[in-house]
């Protein structure tokens, strides 16, 4: 009696501790549902607002600097060695410089960048590095409004106070395989397809590379078509990146009646599609620029930079700062200026 007693003990014992790892991945309710296209067609949004509160707590910037007067000397005029920001008074520029220090180096201060007995000096390489970066930010901002809108990106909406991005990414080489056998490069846990048993790094080849992401085929197997189911898997992997990255569901961009069809997406789709092509100019133009500059420690396993993704300024919500507007109170940062001006006006990118 008393070994039937334990032995149903311990079942239950075992039930309910499957219970709870089944439930652990489970939110408990109330959740609010948004509609988000078409009725009938399950295009809505699923909101925890629990969740929600605490990610709206972690996307707020902070406040601006005291706006400043653009009167008087210029910067390029007073200090040496200012080849970006030039044009922008001293007092503008000072205020510039304080405020990416808060956005990137918080604790270093200006000696992250700088050598504080001689500012001008170019021998730290993060210096170099944060002249690429602010082109970057101004390229964004004046060239790919068809993503970012009049919203726009300033250094904080990837650094968040980090001198490196917290969501940054380089090639991945996979486990090691005995004898020299390519690895299957999936099935693989990777926290850049959000652990799905799908190829483990679909961000080199489609958000470096142009490689070829709409998969679906208007015929059966058609000769020389890319669109395979291997081809396929590659394109979910980066969709559930995409989906990670914003806190979104597929309906976000696509119309679930037909996820190919253009003309049933909603605008989302199109702001993606840009978005696509404005992280591989990023990351192959400006990020590039940088290999010869960065250290190892600011490199991958196979010695390539470390680039960016959708996931290093959205981080989890659907705009990045759930559309705060920080550069309106900053906008030397929203057109080329410098030399970024004249690389442009010569015909460079």
């Amino acid at each position: 009696m008393i070994n039937d007693d334990n032995r149903r003990f311990r079942s239950l014992t075992v039930a309910l501790l499957l219970l709870g790892l089944i439930l652990a991945g489970c939110e408990h309710p109330p959740v609010d549902t948004v509609q988000r296209g078409y009725r009938g067609l399950g295009m809505e949004a699923v909101v925890n607002p629990r969740i929600l509160a605490d990610k709206v707590a972690a996307n707020i910037p902070p406040d601006p600097l005291p706006a400043v007067s653009s009167a008087g000397p210029k910067a390029a005029e007073v200090y040496q060695n200012v080849q970006i920001l030039g044009d922008l008074s001293v007092a503008e520029f000072t205020r510039l410089m304080a405020s990416i220090t808060a956005w990137v180096s918080p604790e270093q201060g200006c000696a992250y960048c700088h050598d504080q007995a001689n500012f001008a000096d170019d021998s730290l390489y993060t210096k170099r590095v944060a002249r690429v970066m602010i082109a970057m930010t101004q390229r964004t901002n004046e060239d790919w409004q068809a993503h970012v809108g009049d919203t726009g990106v300033t250094c904080y909406t990837c650094h968040r106070g980090l001198p490196v991005p917290a969501e940054v990414w380089a090639t991945d080489p996979g486990p090691r395989h005995v004898k020299g056998l390519a690895p299957a490069q999936q099935n693989i846990a990777s926290a850049a397809v959000a652990y799905a048993s799908l190829p483990y790094d679909p961000l080199t080849p489609l958000l470096y590379d142009d490689n070829e992401i709409r998969v679906i085929s208007e015929s059966a197997l058609p000769q020389g078509s890319r669109k395979s189911i291997k081809q396929t898997e590659w394109t979910y992997s980066l969709m559930m990146h995409f989906s990670d990255s914003l806190g979104v569901g597929c309906t976000h961009c696509h119309n679930s009646r037909s996820f190919f069809a253009w003309d049933q997406s909603p605008p989302e789709r199109t702001k993606a599609w840009h978005a696509i092509r404005q992280v591989r100019e990023i990351n192959k133009v400006f990020i590039d620029s940088t290999a010869d500059i960065l250290p190892a420690s600011r490199k991958g396993p196979l010695g390539d930079p470390l680039k960016v993704s959708c996931k290093t300024c959205h981080q989890g919500a659907y705009r990045p700062l759930y559309g705060a507007n920080m550069l309106k109170d900053y906008p030397s940062l929203a057109k080329l200026s410098g030399k970024a001006r004249a690389a442009k006006d010569a015909g460079g990118n």
